[in-house]
């Protein structure tokens, strides 16, 4: 077994005994450990393009977006759209369970994130990012103002929810799956190949274009499903939950851990959690001898950019870098 399905073996049994310990915890920690496990989908499929291809994107939530929309379009009840929406009568009346629109919310971020792809990979330095970002705010505005399909700064409300503990870590389980195998296609190969040096990529002939190409749709229709997770996990869809704040959170998790392997992503998932988490504790109030203690609003988002930029001084690669777990090695037998 390679070290890469060593390593991806060690993490699905990682995030299946933490989803075991949450089963005994009380129901608010087991939504905390939900929302880490599709958090983790997101942040895994950043890595898909991010990691292998050392290219940042501010977009990818935008696709998020795309695949929650979809998913809510397809899922909530033909009468209810009939009021909030104005859609095509086909899509008014039909109603699909929420596994089974899953794929088509994927599939239509993937058609997307194809059309947008093909001329964002041509762009070199700082372009590329900034397209990214003018991506996210273009999805943004859209979802805003398309009032007849998004119901535009009114939350599409009544998604059944189905994302639960269990759902959402398969859901990380099969993109971990999905981007141990892809990285080690060649496809993945080739592009962490131009990561390194992109005009040696370029000169040993790999086509830098279009293996950027081949991570960027495959990145976003992980981030789909994990929009798809995201909003039967909260039951609402908003425009505004969708933008700056989750690319911020997202981003964060994957360049805490270290955005050049999995366990870095998995490393950044859970320290960003639990970091998070303590400081939402705090700002609601903790009873310390009948005094409570109330940490004022903001504080979360202050300490996540304090950890983000002692990562980037002190650990420019991340918590774990490129270090992958393997299972212990047998020693040799010795020769007689």
């Amino acid at each position: 077994m390679s070290r890469d399905w060593q390593s991806a073996a060690l993490l699905l049994a990682i995030m299946v005994a933490v989803a075991l310990l949450a089963m005994l915890a009380p129901p608010a920690t087991q939504r905390t450990v939900t929302e880490a496990f599709v958090k983790l989908v997101v942040v895994i499929g950043l890595y898909v393009f991010v990691g292998n291809s050392g290219v940042f994107s501010f977009g990818h939530v935008g696709f998020m977006a795309i695949g929650g929309y979809v998913s809510a379009i397809l899922t909530i009840l033909p009468a209810k759209k009939q009021v909030a929406l104005g859609l095509p009568p086909f899509l008014e009346t039909v109603q699909l369970p929420g596994l089974a629109a899953m794929p088509i919310g994927m599939l239509v971020a993937a058609i997307v994130a194809l059309l947008v792809a093909a001329p964002l990979v041509r762009l070199r330095g700082i372009a590329l990012p900034m397209a990214t970002f003018a991506l996210l705010v273009i999805v943004h505005v859209v979802a805003l103002n398309w009032q007849s399909v998004t119901g535009g700064r009114q939350a599409l409300v009544g998604l059944p929810r189905f994302t639960g503990l269990w759902t959402a870590l398969g859901g990380a389980g099969f993109a971990l799956i999905v981007a141990t195998v892809y990285q080690q296609t060649r496809h993945g190969l080739a592009l962490r190949c131009s990561r390194e040096s992109e005009v040696a990529a370029a000169a040993t002939g790999i086509d830098v274009e279009r293996e950027r190409l081949i991570a960027f749709v495959l990145s976003a229709v992980i981030v789909a499903m994990g929009g798809v997770l995201f909003a039967h996990f909260l039951g609402t869809m908003t425009a505004n939950t969708f933008f700056l704040d989750l690319t911020f959170v997202t981003l964060t998790m994957l360049v805490v851990g270290g955005m050049r392997s999995l366990t870095g992503a998995c490393a950044g998932v859970a320290l960003v959690s639990v970091v998070s988490e303590l400081f939402r504790s705090l700002e609601r109030g903790i009873d310390l001898g009948g005094h409570v203690v109330e940490a004022p609003p903001g504080l979360q988002e202050i300490a996540l950019a304090v950890i983000l930029l002692a990562i980037l001084i002190m650990r420019p690669n991340g918590l774990v870098g490129d270090w992958q777990p393997a299972w212990p090695a047998k020693k040799a037998k010795r020769e007689a």
